[in-house]
């Protein structure tokens, strides 16, 4: 492992797994700008919400990835993702415990309708009920998947199942305290 910091981050990481929260952590630390792929999914807009085409997504994608350093952060892992985890220098797994994150999902969502916590859409009932169904799909399926799609990029893949994970991996390649 090249004892730098790396300018190229991709996380990946189920519903309430934290990886919003850690690429916004890791983009003020290290000064890198973070892309949440949903906002790759979708054209957002105050009144109005357009799900892109594949290629469209790629696209977009494409043009974060060819920038000097990233951060990039989301769920999916598809084919329109594989760029990003090609060209990524460390891919972040968030493998946190399935009940930590169920129990995420409902602070999340509590917190939204409060108002106390933004978010991207509209936090109605129906999206908080399909987080839970997203989250066992990434347990199920999703996870399975990265590893057996992205086995070629194994060399560079950080699985972190909490926050200390992270900050060793940063002091080894910093060889001073991180976070």
């Amino acid at each position: 492992m090249d004892k730098t910091l790396p300018k190229k981050i991709h996380i990946i990481g189920s519903v309430g797994s934290g990886k919003t929260t850690l690429a916004k952590e890791l983009s003020r630390k290290l000064e890198i700008p973070y892309y949440e792929l949903d906002n790759v999914v979708w054209k957002r807009s105050e009144t109005d919400e357009i799900r892109r085409t594949v290629d469209e997504r790629k696209d977009v994608l494409n043009g974060i990835i060819k920038s000097d350093s990233w951060i990039i952060e989301g769920v999916h892992n598809e084919e329109w993702v594989a760029n990003s985890f090609k060209h990524a220098e460390v891919i972040i797994f968030l493998d946190i415990n399935y009940k930590v994150r169920t129990y995420r999902i409902i602070k999340r969502f509590i917190l939204q309708k409060l108002k106390v916590e933004q978010s991207h859409y509209k936090p109605t009932f129906e999206i908080f009920l399909k987080m839970f169904k997203w989250n066992k799909y990434f347990e199920d399926v999703g996870k399975p998947n990265f590893f057996t799609r992205y086995d070629d990029c194994r060399d560079k893949v950080l699985i972190v199942s909490n926050s200390k994970g992270i900050k060793r991996y940063f002091e080894h390649v910093r060889k001073e305290p991180f976070m």
